[in-house]
Order: structure tokens, then C-alpha cells, then sequence
């Protein structure tokens, strides 16, 4: 009885319920809680191999590096690893780097399509304050940088249900990997980190019989995978900030301590400033006029 409730996922206290509703039972809750205990030890969780088509999904995390000499305050500590891994091949292009903002973000998915020398059509991302506002399984609600970039290499984000890591598996799974080579290491700068991550890659991570694919990294990802990813656009992605700015009664708005003037009617109201290295564009955020 206990077994096969557990099996459909229900908590040990409502097994317990329906047990003593419905059966003989007379044992306390504790007694449930300790056999189901047992019962869940030997039986791990089970996951599935899910192969998928070439270019069609990309997976995104970030993990820590190795320890690293800090250029400000000199001390030893972890900066950001960076993971992009094509889901077909397993092809990853890595990074480190000290911070991390939605443009950092942006700009490191940008870097890993041009490793790749091509864009999957999907991006399966945790929900990272970078890339995701709103976590919501079926509309979330995007970091508008993060999408206008994707928008721009023609990707679209999928982001994983909230406290689902295993939904991006193949990613966690390289952070893990990447972890394991820079394990016992420290690097005297962020450069060398990133030197050591590229050497690795080209000479040993790529060149790897993958342990579930049976196949070669590299070889997979130029016979197969290569090809399948969407055309590069032919300019890069030049956004770099997207602002929310209240329109002040003297009719501007203020960007990067620099006055820009609207029409008089938006007095009060709210706006969206598209800023790049050249232009700052500004869209009323009701009528999307420019």
C-alpha cells in the first residue's frame, strides 16, 4: 500500500492518512515516514536519454571557476564560469568572467554563436535574474536586453520550470566536467583561466569519446551539427541598455546624465529608451512609436 502510493508522489503524512482511513493500520505517522524513507534510498531517481535533432537547442548556466587572483583586492576567488552547450553534439564554449548584468549576459550568448560559427534555434536558460524577469512555465517574461539580442540571431528562449535544473541536464552536467578540469588549480589572472579553458576544450574536451553519445565531441559537431545552425546575421547585436525613463514637465528624459527631448504630450509618462554606441532610441511604450 505505502510502496505504491509513494510511486504515484505523494507525501509520506498523506499515505499515512489514507492508510489509517482505509486500512487496519495503526501505527503512528512516524512509522510511514520511516519505512518510506527506506523505500525512496533504494529506489534513485531515473532519468532518460533524450537525443535531439542538430541545431535545434543550445543549454545555458553559470557555475564557478577555479580559483583566480582578483586584479582589485588580490585575493584568490571563484569568478563566474560560463557554459553554452549544443545539445546534439555537446560542443561547449566556455568563459570566465568577474560580473555578471543582463548586458555580460547578452554579450557572452553573442560570443558562444560566433565559437559556433552558427545559432541553434532554441536556448534552454535557468531563470536567472539576466535573462528571465518573470518565471512563468507558459509566458514568462523576458529580460528585454536578453531578448532583443536573441531576437536579433533569430533564438528563441526556453526557460526551465522554477527549481528544475534537471530540465537543462546537459549543461549542469558540463559544469560539472568543466569543474572537474580546473579542480586543485589557480590561475595568477582571469586571462590565464580563460587560456587554460580554451586549451582544454581544443585538445581534450572536444576531442573526448562523449560517455552517452558513444562519439567523438568534435567530430559529431563538424559532420552534423555545424550545418544545422542558423546563418550568423551580418552585423553584430549593438544594444546595450534598455532603460524604463519617466518623461520630466520639461519634456526630456534623462539618459547616462545626457538631456533628450519627446514631445510635449508624454509629460509624465512612461517610456523606453534603447540605447546602442551610437543612438539613443526612444519608444512610447503604449503606441511602440519611435
Amino acid at each position: 500500500f505505502i510502496e505504491e502510493r509513494l510511486s504515484r508522489g505523494m507525501d509520506a503524512y498523506y499515505v499515512w492518512y489514507d492508510l489509517k482511513n482505509e486500512t487496519a493500520f495503526a501505527a503512528g505517522y512516524d512509522s510511514v515516514k520511516r519505512f518510506a524513507r527506506k523505500i525512496k534510498a533504494k529506489a534513485p531517481e531515473v532519468f532518460a536519454v533524450i537525443p535531439t535533432q542538430p541545431g535545434l537547442e543550445g543549454q545555458v548556466d553559470y557555475g564557478r571557476g577555479a580559483k583566480t587572483k582578483h586584479p582589485v583586492t588580490g585575493k584568490y576567488v571563484r569568478p563566474w564560469l560560463f557554459c553554452y552547450k549544443l545539445s546534439h553534439s555537446r560542443k561547449t564554449f566556455r568563459k570566465v568572467v568577474w560580473k555578471s548584468s543582463s548586458l555580460v549576459w547578452a554579450k557572452l550568448h553573442e560570443e558562444a554563436f560566433h565559437f559556433f560559427g552558427g545559432v541553434p534555434a532554441t536556448t534552454v536558460l535557468d531563470n536567472l535574474k539576466e535573462g528571465v524577469i518573470k518565471p512563468n512555465i507558459y509566458d514568462p517574461e523576458l529580460n528585454e536586453l536578453y531578448s532583443k539580442m536573441l531576437d536579433h540571431y533569430g533564438c528563441v528562449a526556453l526557460p526551465c520550470r522554477v527549481a528544475m535544473p534537471r530540465h537543462k541536464g546537459k549543461v549542469e552536467n558540463e559544469i560539472q566536467y568543466t569543474q572537474g578540469a580546473l579542480k586543485g588549480r589557480t590561475f595568477e589572472s582571469i586571462e590565464d583561466q580563460q587560456k587554460f579553458l580554451e586549451t582544454w576544450g581544443a585538445h581534450c574536451a572536444d576531442t573526448r569519446i562523449h560517455g552517452t553519445i558513444k562519439r567523438q565531441v568534435n567530430e559529431i559537431f563538424l559532420s552534423e551539427e555545424k550545418a544545422a545552425l542558423k546563418k550568423l546575421p551580418d552585423e553584430r547585436f549593438t544594444l546595450s541598455q534598455v532603460l524604463s525613463r519617466r518623461v520630466h514637465t520639461d519634456g526630456h528624459v534623462i539618459v547616462e546624465s545626457a538631456y533628450y527631448s519627446v514631445p510635449h504630450t508624454h509629460v509624465g509618462q512612461e517610456v523606453v529608451a534603447y540605447v546602442n554606441h551610437l543612438f539613443v532610441t526612444i519608444v512610447d511604450k503604449k503606441t511602440c512609436a519611435t
